[in-house]
């Protein structure tokens, strides 16, 4: 098989892309990589992915890293069904309710940078656990406000359509959940975290099902 991710079962961005592989009907060849074993670390993976980072896609011989940028190499390639829309405005929105998680979220509370506050600032478990709730519930805060600001959600991010923007939801909010934030002041982001997980493109995919 030509197509293989590189990916670990509690890795966030590595959910997304396993949703995005299953929603476009994608096979592909799992390889496991250990985050807690450092195996991102080894120099056989560190010869694919130089960042040291998962996942990493290799599709038609081609190593594609980063998981938002993935996506949308998939979109592009694999047109069908569409993760991204084609309307202009519509794209951005559907952009900035992922980066917002993405960019904005994620690399706040991510292992490495909860890890780095342990060994160097001699955080403990009580402070990593409040530096992790505070982000997200900063992130989750704005992106409430947003969806309700713009009013282009339905069942989904955008409308009755799944796109990019559920598929980095969900492994948000799988993360906040583990980390025992309270979503309850997030109404219309847990109905859209719900209705994702009706879909088997994203209950199959969840770490717990890994």
């Amino acid at each position: 098989m030509q197509r293989r991710l590189y990916t670990f079962f509690r890795s966030s961005t590595s959910f997304r892309l396993r949703i995005a592989l299953a929603y476009k009907g994608l096979a592909y060849e799992p390889h496991y990589v250990s985050l807690p074993k450092m195996e991102h670390r080894a120099p056989a993976y560190c010869a694919l992915n130089p960042q040291q980072l998962l996942p990493l896609l290799v599709d038609d011989a081609h190593n594609y890293i980063q998981s938002m940028a993935t996506i949308e190499y998939l979109d592009e390639s694999y047109p069908e069904p569409p993760l991204v829309p084609k309307d202009i405005r519509s794209r951005a929105y559907v952009r900035a309710v992922s980066q917002i998680i993405g960019c904005e979220m994620h690399p706040l509370n991510n292992v490495r940078v909860l890890k780095h506050l342990k060994v160097q600032f001699g955080a403990d478990e009580i402070a990593t656990k409040a530096w992790y709730a505070h982000w997200v519930t900063e992130g989750f805060r704005g992106l409430e406000d947003y969806l309700a600001d713009t009013r282009l959600h339905g069942a989904f991010c955008f409308g009755d359509s799944v796109t990019m923007a559920d598929i980095c939801l969900v492994p948000q909010v799988f993360n906040a959940r583990r980390f025992a934030v309270d979503m309850n002041p997030y109404p219309r982001i847990m109905a859209i975290d719900a209705a994702c997980r009706e879909l088997p493109e994203f209950h199959t995919t969840a770490p717990e099902s890994k």
